[in-house]
């Protein structure tokens, strides 16, 4: 047992092991006190649990002693730590201290809040929180009251009953995980409304949450503590203990292995809940799969009849097939009744194993009982849970399968089994494959929901799929069971815009009237964007006098479009006069509209007043001082810029990733790497900080700073080790941005590669080389040409004819028209642009044979370029070269 388990071991027994100790040991019992278990306890399993007297049970007390005892010792923990307090508590002079607040720290473990002496026990202040009288759960009565002073436009359908308990539970977990599980005992005591099962679960849920997540192990300890005394108030409540309170702890227990708290927990559950028997056999096998106990597995499956009325088989098998035992499963399998297995989400689980170990000769047997019987269970999504967990399979293939499948077992198709294949396809983007299912169910005549139209329209717009909105609006205009909404047509007039097909969009919103369906802002919203963004402001504003014409009012959305693509002030002003008069309240976007717009037109000052006005929410100043940084940065106004930054960070805040990507790249001025560093910081979406810490490469490379660049390719390379093709494109950018240099220094790039190959490992890419062969040319640089020639054989990269043009055009840039000449003899004269570069290369550097050279032909003596550009080229160059001077000769 690892470390960490030996101390949840002596924390749990310190939760149940009863003794007259003080309250400020509870916490901290030594497992000593404990009483060993009995070798009966160790072998009994949960299948012979019912079939133990009465006695047997209560005999097997290695956790918990009878309660027929009257001494201290055998007093639950509970009743001891209220009594302890109670003796404390008249001892002193203070007798009105608050006594429950007391009994919930101690019966919650807080660790945290238990002094360390006697003395500090007393003189330590309780924290009171949120003192203060909580407002009394509003009625039903009193909300139709309240609903009634609403004008009629802004009434909606509201059940309280729902609304109220989705929205304490929320409330309860939020709680739990900003204050724990102590505090938020205490807060929500002092509500008049009493603290559900709900709420247990999320306090249980979120202790158990902290206690995985933490490397500290006191810490896990302190929480997992916390949770188990949630778990007995409970308890002691009288409420009912299921799996979703009782699942984490034994989830938690048996990652774990501790086998001995497993035992107690399942006693302790047991007695409260005799119904779980079966689900507690679940957890069992999970136990022993999980702490590799052979023996005991084997035990429990030999054990498993058909005629088990508490359905353990199926509880192991379940077990089984999520632990992937193949020969475990495949055993079990031959012994179930699969007609009797107790729930839908077991039968699912059974087939999605089934699929994963490839057993589709047990899956077809199934199938067939199933189909025979015509119970309540759907075989044509068992057959869809087959084929969707098959390993290695593709969207294509599992369609295929479940065809073939239905078609093997006689088995026909189903409206659940066929929405979930098509939203597989739409998950993976595959539209094409999905539009030809709901073909195939509208050809069967399976029902065709308004979701799943809305969904295959979305991953169409996802996939840039827009031509395929006319073959579905052709299919909701032949089929009239298909019941389309304002959102399918806002989504379908959406692609047509992104295809500049505003007619078509047109069209669709007078077609809303044979369906009786009235336009919507959303709807004209969609075309207006497509206007503005081909910055087209007329048709733009146009779209707001249809809008008024079809009496549909515009939202803010629709100001937020106007406002910010006005060209001038007057406009600026006209359509916001226009938004108060339309009685449309200022959003967030609004004022983010009314930054970009007078930060467009020049007016700085103004822009920076948007951010004063007293109707922007608190909740969203951050994010709107964050598009007032990206709009300065963006039209020049660096420094201002800054300065709203620097009062954002003064406020602990972080800018929005799109700001902070906007200010790394208009940043680029010398001395700011520490600034920029800061910033990458910020950004923690992966493709953000990608995208930022490129730019914040370029700009190393652009101020030559090596040091910095290389550490900061280490770090994305990390991030990107995965992707080959995203770090050879990173390494290309780099380069690339070398050859763009101005002025160029390929001494930096050759050190930069070089620091690359001995620091990160890696050999250049043939882009790579090539963009600092380019840098060579535009430097003239005929030695350093030589060089990065030479890294194309170091990196195992053969020369090609891109090579040798470039190669051609460094030594043309150079001088060196005679190596140049030979070289050229190696570049294919029949490729057309090829031939086109070579002369405007010869126009640019000069002809390879120039007149001035032409007299020195007759010299055998060859300088030094010439020899190393033979070393490096080759000697057949030369040799033909050779040979072509002395067919002259005769001449």
């Amino acid at each position: 047992m690892s470390a960490r388990a030996r101390n949840l071991t002596k924390l749990v027994n310190s939760a149940t092991t009863y003794s007259d100790r003080t309250p400020k040991t509870l916490a901290r019992t030594a497992v000593t006190a404990t009483a060993p278990l009995t070798s009966a306890a160790k072998h009994v399993t949960l299948k012979n649990y019912n079939q133990l007297s009465t006695s047997a049970v209560d005999s097997s007390s290695h956790l918990k002693p009878s309660k027929s005892k009257t001494c201290s010792s055998s007093k639950p923990i509970s009743e001891l730590a209220v009594e302890s307090i109670r003796v404390r508590t008249s001892s002193i002079d203070d007798s009105k201290r608050d006594l429950r607040r007391q009994i919930s720290n101690i019966l919650c473990g807080d660790a945290d809040v238990l002094p360390q002496s006697e003395e500090d026990y007393y003189e330590q202040p309780l924290v009171d929180l949120l003192d203060f009288s909580w407002h009394r759960t509003i009625s039903n009565s009193a909300a139709q009251l309240q609903r009634r002073e609403v004008s009629r436009e802004r009434k909606q359908v509201w059940v309280f009953k729902s609304t109220q308990s989705g929205r304490f539970g929320k409330l309860v977990k939020m709680c739990a995980q900003k204050l724990g599980a102590d505090a938020t005992l205490e807060v929500f005591s002092k509500l008049d409304r009493a603290t559900g099962v709900n709420e247990f679960n999320c306090m249980i849920e979120i202790c158990i949450e902290k206690a995985r997540n933490t490397d500290d192990e006191d810490a896990a300890l302190k929480e997992f503590h916390r949770a188990y005394m949630v778990f007995e108030t409970m308890r002691k409540r009288g409420f009912e203990i299921g799996e979703v309170t009782y699942g984490p702890f034994l989830t938690f227990i048996i990652d774990m292995g501790m086998v001995e708290e497993f035992h107690f927990f399942c006693d302790s559950i047991k007695k409260e809940n005799p119904k779980s028997l079966s689900r507690l056999a679940y957890y069992e096998m999970l136990l022993w799969i999980k702490v590799g106990d052979e023996d005991k597995i084997q035990t429990l499956i030999g054990n498993a009849h058909d005629n088990d009325e508490s359905n353990f088989n199926e509880s192991y098998l379940v077990a089984l097939c999520e632990a992937d035992r193949q020969e475990e499963v495949s055993i079990l399998l031959e012994t179930i009744n699969i007609k009797k297995v107790s729930s839908k989400e077991n039968m699912e689980w059974i087939f999605k194993s089934l699929g994963k170990l490839l057993l589709e000769s047990h899956a077809k047997k199934f199938i067939l009982e199933l189909t025979e019987d015509k119970g309540e269970h759907d075989p044509s999504n068992l057959i869809y849970s087959y084929a969707m967990s098959m390993p290695k399979m593709q969207a294509e293939d599992i369609v295929e399968k479940v065809k073939n499948l239905h078609a093997d077992m006689k088995v026909a198709p189903s409206s659940g089994s066929h929405e979930k294949l098509i939203k597989a396809c739409c998950d993976s983007l595959e539209v094409h494959l999905a539009i030809d299912l709901v073909d195939f169910m509208l050809e069967e005549g399976l029902k065709v929901k308004t979701a799943m139209i809305n969904s295959l329209l979305a991953a169409c717009y996802a996939s840039c799929e827009y031509t395929l909105v006319h073959r579905i609006y052709s299919m909701i205009s032949d089929h009239e069971s298909i019941k389309p909404n304002a959102e399918t047509f806002r989504i379908m007039i959406g692609m047509c815009v992104k295809m500049k097909d505003f007619d078509r969009a047109y069209s669709m919103i007078k077609d809303l009237e044979k369906l009786n369906l009235f336009p919507t802002a959303n709807m004209y919203n969609a075309i207006m964007g497509g206007y503005f963004r081909q910055k087209n402001f007329h048709k733009g504003v146009m779209v707001l006098k249809q809008m008024d014409a079809r009496n549909v009012k515009p939202d803010s959305q629709t100001f937020s479009y106007i406002i910010g693509n006005c060209n001038s002030e007057d406009d600026i002003i006209k359509y916001r006069r226009e938004l108060y008069e339309a009685g449309v309240q200022p959003t967030k976007h609004i004022f983010m509209a009314l930054i970009n717009a007078y930060a467009a037109c020049g007016l700085f000052e103004k822009a920076k007043q948007v951010v004063s006005d007293k109707g922007i929410p608190a909740i969203s100043l951050n994010e709107i001082k964050s598009v007032l940084v990206s709009a300065l940065a963006t039209n020049g106004q660096l420094a201002d810029a800054l300065n709203v930054y620097d009062e954002v960070k003064q406020l602990d805040a972080n800018l929005e990733p799109k700001a902070a990507i906007s200010l790394i790249e208009h940043l680029q001025s010398e001395g700011e790497l520490g600034r920029l560093l800061q910033l990458l910081n910020q950004l923690h979406d992966s493709e953000l900080w990608d995208d930022g810490c490129a730019r914040i490469i370029l700009y190393c490379v652009r101020h030559k700073l090596s040091g910095a660049a290389i550490d900061l390719l280490k770090q994305r390379m990390e991030k990107s080790s995965t992707n080959e093709m995203v770090i050879d494109v990173l390494f290309d950018e780099v380069f690339c941005q070398i050859a763009e240099m101005e002025p160029t220094d390929v001494q930096f790039g050759l050190d930069l590669l070089q620091s690359l190959k001995e620091d990160i490992g890696i050999r250049p890419s043939r882009k790579s080389l090539d963009f600092l062969l380019s840098a060579c040319v535009n430097a003239k640089d005929l030695e350093r040409s030589f060089l990065v020639w030479n890294e194309y054989q170091a990196a195992g990269l053969p020369y090609n004819v891109l090579s040798y043009v470039r190669m051609y055009q460094a030594l043309l840039a150079s001088g060196a028209h005679k190596a140049a000449k030979m070289l050229l003899e190696n570049i294919p004269d029949d490729d057309p642009h090829v031939c086109g570069v070579l002369k405007a290369c010869q126009r640019t550097f000069g002809k390879t044979a120039s007149a001035r050279n032409e007299g020195k032909k007759k010299k055998k003596k060859k300088n030094c370029v010439l020899e190393t550009c033979q070393e490096t080229v080759g000697k057949t160059a030369s040799v033909k070269s050779k040979g072509k001077k002395k067919k002259k000769k005769p001449k």
